[in-house]
């Protein structure tokens, strides 16, 4: 059940939540930005999304590790909406309604649809979420970066795909970006090993030394091997707008245009989000509470409240809409977060990256930022999950070789309703075989 929250239970894991609310930020910066330019929506009304996801949704939900942040499954939508709308200010009109049909649904307690998925599926959910990163960041990993970190869709185009950008990446990479992602990797493997000798590095979290290593490398290559360095201009680095000052915040502010209420399209647009946006965050919810250490509940409904409220603020104020996101919560546990303090303080320091340091993020590239996320995908997706699975029996295998290949290769829904099809279908045919065998077993002791 939720504890809770109390000022004297926060304070006492503030050095945990500090140290993964930083590590989500470093994680949750490319993808902002990243499904912001997937949505093909301005760069920073995917910051906004991610600060009010934080911040917001951060204080309001149940949940103690879950992290929330524009939604990469609705990418397609937000594009859609804007070509069909041909305004970006009626897709937030319809980004802030749909955080009021959520409103209506928590209060209505649809929450109680999270408690028909099964463990299967939602293992699948976890493991094919866990590949698609681990596919997606091989080529940032490698260097190839015209693909965007925030673009999740196994089809690109007609033409390209997942596997091939990996296997153009392999065919040239950037040996810059390749050092980079390496020593990114090798402080990720060996840190605790480290760290448990030198106890002055107990409190630096890996993921983040990880970062700050390619920063260092790069510089280097800058100064001493130009031919090697990862540029801005390449798009191998990330890409913050740079304020001249605090007040020039509002500039980057754009707010509804309620006229567009009248129009039908936008009511259908906000049902969409609206739906498509509570199932992901009950999915990643269950999700989050099955990787928990201290195995807390969340209270689904109150999940509902909370992303309906973070929908509508989003919407007013410019931002993309937002659902709980599996990628940020699985950093934010790995990185050893105790209470929701960590997502309230990850939003927190990217409204104040955008403000006060967005140079210097400036100077990360994205191959370093592809370890952290191999290696948190990996753990997703790890060849234990699969072993368990499988010696469990193939009434729960198939569904979730289902769900893994439906989340892959079309996106997470797709998986999800895939893998409860097949769960139920096996059941109903279990059912069935169960049915014959005690009627052929009545017939053989009372034949006619």
């Amino acid at each position: 059940m939720n504890r809770p929250f109390t000022l004297p239970r926060t304070l006492s894991h503030m050095g945990n939540d500090a140290s993964a609310g930083l590590v989500v930020f470093l994680v949750a910066l490319p993808l902002c930005l990243g499904i912001a330019l997937a949505s093909d929506a301005p760069v920073v009304s995917g910051i906004i999304a991610g600060v009010v996801g934080g911040v917001v949704v951060g204080l309001v939900s149940g949940s103690h590790v879950s992290v929330s942040g524009p939604a990469a499954g609705l990418t397609a939508v937000v594009a859609s909406a804007i070509a069909t709308l041909g305004s970006f200010e009626m897709v937030l009109t319809a980004i802030a309604l749909s955080g009021v049909m959520q409103l209506v649904l928590a209060a209505t307690r649809a929450g109680i649809l999270r408690s028909w998925i099964p463990s299967s599926v939602v293992k699948g959910m976890l493991a094919g979420i866990g590949l698609v990163i681990v596919f997606k960041q091989i080529p940032h990993a490698l260097g190839r970066d015209e693909e965007h970190v925030g673009h999740l869709a196994f089809m690109f185009t007609s033409e390209s795909n997942t596997f091939t950008e990996i296997v153009a990446s392999l065919e040239a990479p950037n040996p810059g970006a390749v050092v980079v992602a390496l020593t990114a990797f090798a402080i990720l493997h060996w840190w605790q090993g480290l760290s448990s000798v030198l106890r002055a590095l107990r409190t630096l979290p890996a993921p983040l030394v990880a970062v700050v290593s390619g920063v260092v490398v790069n510089g280097l290559f800058v100064s001493y091997l130009p031919d090697w360095a990862l540029l801005r201009v390449d798009k191998h680095l990330v890409d913050l707008p740079v304020l001249a000052s605090a007040a020039d915040v509002l500039t980057l502010v754009r707010t509804p245009d309620f006229g567009a209420l009248s129009d039908l399209r936008v009511w259908l647009i906000a049902a969409t989000i609206a739906i498509v946006g509570s199932v992901e965050s009950l999915l990643s919810l269950e999700a989050a509470d099955g990787i928990d250490p201290h195995e807390r509940v969340s209270d689904p409904n109150r999940e509902l409240l909370a992303q309906g409220l973070g929908n509508t603020l989003s919407g007013l104020i410019g931002g993309l809409p937002v659902t709980s996101v599996i990628v940020r919560t699985s950093a934010n546990v790995y990185a050893g977060a105790q209470t929701r303090m960590s997502a309230v303080l990850h939003g927190v320091l990217l409204a104040v990256a955008v403000v006060t340091i967005a140079q210097y993020l400036n100077l990360i590239p994205y191959a370093a930022l592809a370890a952290v996320l191999i290696t948190i995908g990996y753990k997703l997706a790890s060849v234990s999950l699969f072993r368990s699975v499988a010696a469990s029996g193939p009434r729960r295998l198939l569904p979730f070789l289902v769900t893994v290949a439906g989340v892959v290769f079309i996106d997470l829904l797709w998986g999800v309703g895939l893998g409860i099809a097949t769960h139920v279908a096996w059941a109903y045919l279990a059912h069935r075989k169960r049915r014959k065998s005690i009627c052929q077993s009545g017939n053989t002791r009372n034949p006619s």
